[in-house]
């Protein structure tokens, strides 16, 4: 792998994940894909740093019930952005560049114009919800999803950035965009919330213009810059037979990721009828874990572009072999994770806060989410696989499986003799169930493509 691996072009690329080791490949693929994890998990982590000593308690409570909100109206870029990965992927795979690149043009506009939609839905959300709360945090929920409204159209762009460049094979993408997103979020978390004290407020504002800067960056990457991958939009008009496979792989992943946040909305509905501490802690411990629940994740989207690119090329064996490789150092990765988190965990959410009674419910709920990593880890990277085969009906079933049946549920029946613990318990419970269940569902998989690509595109 030379040093100019930045500036490979998509055949290049291809022609390194079909032709080298399989594990050499998922390592490379991997590397950025772990660092982008990391990264990407600093970002609530300061963000929890900034309000929870900041802003303090009842706006860190908000900000925490806010995400899952936020986050089911982003459900039509996670499914396009899968699309994305699951069809461009193939298509470079068996080397129609042409046809890859005129449908990552369609999932671009579709994308922006989903984004649009949903803002106003975010805005009529946040009236409603925010009435049949705990009175102490109604207000800022309000606020916080009303103002965010116009960071999620430009939330929309980057999810499908990163399905596209990952489908190329290109990780490295978007982990520079998500380097250069921290950085902003940052300094501008210093500027509205430290420095003028706009709590809420400041914490929408950091998130637009960061959103803003990398929305311009974004662009000029995709339709602006030299580049043999450059999109063109001139004389764009929407594809029929495009669009259809966009819904139809499209669709189970947009329905898994709403169904997920709204299930993790529910399991805070039932956390802040315990009060704003119990909620707080509840967030401390989850913008912690972030870290741990992200790395070993991060090696399903690399499963995905080997997996899509593999069984284009009619490699099946190999696209096995990446996803049996991707969940063992999915695995291991979790395990030294735990290694590192547990014994310093206490010392690691007083950074947060100081307050005895938020404090307690951190430590115990980090102690406990910590230890489900490894079955999250080995969950999502077969998801990846699944999603690589163009079979995203799989991931739709184990989402629900893991969130709805083997959580939400769990919760509800152990929430009498647990209290709140509930919650945490219930995670450690379902991400172990769900990947067995992952498990057993891949193996019987057949390692060929679900998808129905055009004659034009496997001919080209």
């Amino acid at each position: 792998m030379r040093l100019g691996f930045l500036h490979q072009s998509t055949a290049q690329r291809r022609d390194l994940i079909l032709n080298g080791s399989v594990v050499n490949t998922i390592l490379f693929l991997s590397a950025p894909t772990l660092m982008l994890g990391l990264v990407q998990s600093l970002m609530p982590l300061m963000d929890g740093l900034f309000i929870n000593n900041v802003a303090g308690t009842i706006v860190a409570s908000a900000v925490t019930y806010s995400e899952p909100i936020v986050n089911m109206m982003s459900a039509f870029a996670q499914g396009l952005s899968v699309a994305a990965m699951a069809i461009i992927g193939q298509l470079n795979g068996r080397g129609s560049f042409a046809e890859s690149k005129r449908t990552a043009v369609q999932i671009v506009v579709a994308g922006s114009l989903f984004g649009l939609l949903s803002a106003p839905l975010l805005f009529a959300a946040g009236a409603v919800i925010s009435g049949a709360i705990d009175r102490r945090i109604a207000g800022d929920v309000f606020l916080y999803l009303s103002l965010y409204s116009f960071v999620l159209p430009m939330a929309f762009m980057e999810s499908i950035y990163n399905g596209i460049k990952n489908a190329a094979g290109k990780p490295e993408a978007p982990f520079i965009r998500m380097v250069l997103m921290l950085v902003f979020k940052i300094a501008f978390n210093v500027v509205f919330i430290y420095v003028f004290r706009l709590g809420i407020l400041g914490c929408v504002l950091s998130s637009f213009v960061s959103n803003v800067l990398i929305t311009v960056w974004m662009f000029f990457e995709l339709f602006v810059k030299a580049d043999p991958d450059r999109l063109e939009l001139r004389g764009f008009r929407f594809d029929p037979a495009i669009v259809r496979e966009l819904a139809r792989i499209g669709f189970p992943a947009m329905l898994t990721s709403f169904l997920l946040n709204l299930g993790f909305f529910l399991i805070n509905t039932e956390t802040q009828k315990y009060g704003p501490v119990v909620l707080n802690g509840q967030g401390i411990a989850g913008n912690i874990t972030a870290v741990c629940f992200i790395l070993p994740g991060a090696f399903g989207s690399a499963v995905t572009t080997m997996v899509s690119m593999q069984v284009g090329a009619g490699n099946g064996a190999k696209a096995r072999a990446s996803c049996l490789i991707g969940s063992l150092v999915s695995a291991l990765t979790a395990v030294l994770v735990i290694a590192a988190v547990v014994p310093l965990s206490s010392r690691i959410t007083t950074l947060f806060t100081r307050q005895v009674d938020v404090l307690a419910v951190a430590d115990r709920a980090l102690h406990i989410y910590t230890y489900s990593v490894v079955g999250f880890g080995i969950c999502m990277t077969i998801q990846g696989a699944f999603i690589g085969l163009g079979r995203t009906k799989a991931p739709l079933l184990l989402g629900v499986l893991r969130i709805w049946f083997l959580r939400y549920l769990f919760i509800l029946a152990t929430e009498r003799g647990l209290g709140f613990y509930a919650v945490f318990w219930g995670n450690l419970f379902s991400n172990y169930a769900a990947a067995l269940i992952s498990i057993a569902l891949i193996m019987r998989v057949r390692w060929v493509s679900n998808l129905k690509l055009r004659a034009s595109a496997r001919a080209a």
